[in-house]
């Protein structure tokens, strides 16, 4: 299972966020068909979220062919295919201009946000 985190600071709403990480997970591999998710109440409880808010990630999610909601049998992962190395690409260049959008937010120099970034790879 992969670790969701929720940035009360980020201008980005916590829906979104949830959201992005999960779609992120499931197209990149980390989960796999199948995989059971956690129910919208416990997802909530575990990140300090109001349920309706996990219950839009969760919407967006299955709008998108990502998960699907089986009623009382849960939320599982989609059978969806992979992402491509170009999507791949064109989806980290977009998580890079997000990140240096809130550097810039936060007045940091280039190599305080480079190193802010290695820090976070080695946590």
């Amino acid at each position: 299972m992969i670790t969701i985190k929720v940035d009360d600071e980020s201008a980005v709403p916590p829906f979104e966020q949830v959201r992005t990480q999960l779609a992120y997970a499931i197209t990149m591999g980390a989960l796999e068909p199948g995989t059971r998710l956690a129910t919208v109440r416990q997802l909530a409880h575990d990140l300090g979220l109001a349920p309706n808010t996990v219950a839009r990630s969760y919407r967006a999610l299955e709008d998108a062919g990502l998960i699907e909601t089986h009623g009382r049998r849960g939320t599982t992962v989609a059978h969806v295919e992979r992402v491509s190395p170009t999507l791949r690409t064109h989806e980290l260049r977009q998580a890079a201009a997000r990140y240096y959008t809130e550097a810039t937010r936060l007045r940091a120099s280039l190599d305080d946000a480079v190193d802010a970034l290695r820090l976070a790879a080695r946590t």
